[in-house]
């Protein structure tokens, strides 16, 4: 069974730029505040410099001894050696596990009960849940589910839970107690992410 981090934050390059933050220096901070796994969020073109900036925050990873995850992207994970992790509309985590292979960590974003009951028959080391709370990281998000129905879901499956949207770090013990293993983390991040980086750390130790 994979052991997920409690702290999963997520270099989102849409979030960072609003911010006009390089994702490299960005990395450089989490993992200098302890990140043990850091996953790399592109929605547009991979563009040869995109892909550049993911090869050197790969490469950061590998350097601090951290898990490097892409979001989406299969081709893009194997040609970094990351993890993958991928969604509803992406290819089939099964479709996926076939290329990796099994050495490599997959997870699969979930958004509601159906979703979840699915997707703890895939070939995955970990499921995602979310949103939580309200999220501005998404243009149009799921439904929210919140702490309670985060506590009924989390007997659906054995499997490590992450739970995403909206989490802020006063918010984080509630989460933890209502059954998620792991915290994913985009917006509370910004726009200090040192500060809140180490805040992160802290909260989820």
């Amino acid at each position: 069974m994979t052991v997920l981090p409690r702290f999963y934050p997520i270099l989102d390059t849409d979030a960072l730029a609003r911010f006009a933050m390089d994702p490299r220096a960005a990395a450089e901070i989490l993992l200098a505040a302890g990140a043990r796994i850091l996953q790399f969020r592109h929605k547009g073109h991979y563009s040869r410099s995109v892909f550049a900036v993911a090869e050197q925050v790969a490469a950061l990873c590998r350097e601090a001894g951290t898990l490097f995850v892409v979001n989406d992207r299969a081709d893009i994970a194997m040609l970094l050696g990351a993890g993958l992790h991928v969604g509803q509309q992406d290819l089939p985590p099964a479709d996926a596990r076939r290329l990796l292979g099994t050495g490599c960590v997959l997870g699969f974003s979930t958004h509601n009960e159906a979703q979840l009951r699915a997707g703890d028959g895939e070939p995955v080391d970990y499921l995602a849940i979310g949103p939580i709370f309200g999220t501005a990281s998404k243009q149009e998000p799921d439904p929210e589910i919140g702490l309670a129905e985060l506590a009924r879901l989390r007997s659906i499956t054995a499997r490590p839970l992450v739970a995403i949207g909206g989490l802020r770090r006063e918010r984080a013990h509630a989460v933890f107690a209502a059954g998620a293993d792991a915290v994913a983390v985009i917006g509370d991040l910004l726009p200090e992410i040192r500060e809140r980086a180490e805040e992160w750390m802290e909260v989820t130790r």
